[in-house]
């Protein structure tokens, strides 16, 4: 065991001295500093990002690893997670989005036209995931744990991401149905019903595929530790953790007016860069809509989605820390590392042509009643599973196991 390594044999649980002191006085740091730039509602928000980044950390809770067991190994467990934490944010955004400003401030939900674009768009994200190993969260909190193969899908996710947003003008003009929510179109309680009837239609399939293939649907593993250790070193439960971040969507939704996302904030980093080294972004149609046009002018610091994904790096850097895993890893085979850049291209490409990713689109999409979030998961469930038979190609476990 290393010198930056303390043993509290009393709790249970180890952890990595020095990386954890550095990441909470970095946390400290960059909240003091986004509550002087900007405000302390921005800190807040960044604060949430922590939260995010701490749970989806300890709970390995992302959505790559639970579509691919379920189509490799027939094994639903994450997936029922997923949907159930849907469900729980959509109890409480579809009657608060009819409110409209609960708190006194508007609040929007992740409400976008259906067309072309998010068909395209979700299916080479879902391809996209597979091969660079992470979703639009998953990549950040493993980011965050350390993982060197990772941050170059993030490099290309960000790349992909600016390269949408100068191809999305010319996607919407493909043929689209304007953005549809449930809530609005059938009122609350009938855009809840239908959206848990086919959260609860989706689960039901899980559980007849799962026990088709095994005869009984799998049990949560045995925690390993409890009480305070299992609490700072995981593993965390998948369906709590899944309500947690339910709960702290619904805190993004009432503090940002908005339910979380993640990729706009990937396209404004890599449209900041582009800048910097003399490409005109500010010139592409996309950055001279309102909105992005506000950001791009901007301090990243004032964007909200930039500073939740700043929170979760962080956060999930912490957990890592404390959980005494933190561990950066430098080797990966040179096949492996060309499928984290073609998956993060195809990830951060198609996440700007489907209005999100897994978090933009699915989760919060479908929270606030919209029926892109549908098309979403459709298509991105589709392109996951190509994109699992394409992994052995690359040297990865996909459908044939080597």
């Amino acid at each position: 065991m290393s010198e930056t390594t303390l043993n509290v044999r009393a709790s249970g649980f180890s952890f990595d001295k020095g990386p954890a002191a550095v990441t909470a006085i970095l946390f400290v740091i960059v909240a003091v500093l986004i509550a002087q730039a900007v405000d302390i509602h921005q800190a807040v928000l960044y604060g949430l990002g922590g939260l995010l980044g701490i749970a989806l950390y300890h709970a390995s809770f992302g959505f790559t690893g639970g579509w691919r067991r379920f189509s490799v190994e027939k094994r639903g467990r994450a997936m029922r997670a997923q949907l159930l934490m849907i469900g729980v944010a959509a109890a409480a955004f579809i009657p608060l989005l009819a409110i409209g400003a609960p708190l006194g401030s508007p609040i929007v939900g992740a409400v976008a036209p259906v067309g072309v674009s998010v068909l395209v768009g979700a299916f080479m994200f879902g391809l996209g995931m597979q091969l660079g190993g992470g979703c639009g969260s998953g990549t950040l909190f493993t980011v965050g744990g350390g993982s060197a193969r990772m941050l170059l899908t993030l490099a290309f996710f960000i790349i992909g991401a600016v390269i949408g947003t100068a191809h999305l003008p010319m996607w919407l003009e493909l043929p689209s149905l304007p953005a549809m929510s449930l809530g609005a179109e059938f009122g609350i309680w009938g855009g809840l019903g239908m959206t848990f009837a086919g959260l609860a239609l989706i689960a039901l399939i899980t559980v007849w595929v799962e026990k088709r293939a095994h005869g009984s649907i799998e049990a949560a593993p045995a925690a390993p530790r409890a009480g305070f250790a299992r609490l700072l070193h995981g593993p965390w439960p998948m369906v709590g953790t899944g309500v947690l971040l339910a709960g702290l969507n619904v805190a993004t939704l009432l503090s940002a007016g908005h339910p979380w996302s993640i990729t706009f904030g990937f396209g404004l980093w890599g449209a900041k860069i582009a800048q910097g080294i003399g490409i005109p972004v500010e010139t592409w149609e996309f950055w001279n809509w309102a909105g992005p046009a506000k950001a791009l002018s901007n301090s990243v610091l004032a964007d909200n989605t930039s500073v939740m994904n700043f929170g979760i790096v962080i956060g999930a850097a912490l957990a890592a820390s404390l959980a005494g895993k933190f561990a950066p890893k430098v080797k990966v085979p040179f096949a492996s590392l060309l499928a984290a850049a073609i998956g993060g291209i195809l990830m951060g490409y198609g996440a700007r042509l489907a209005f999100g990713c897994n978090i933009g689109a699915f989760f919060s999409g479908i929270a606030s009643g919209s029926v892109h979030g549908w098309l979403w998961f459709v298509a991105a469930f589709a392109g996951s599973w190509i994109g699992i038979a394409l992994r052995p190609v690359f040297g990865m476990d996909g459908f044939k196991k080597s």
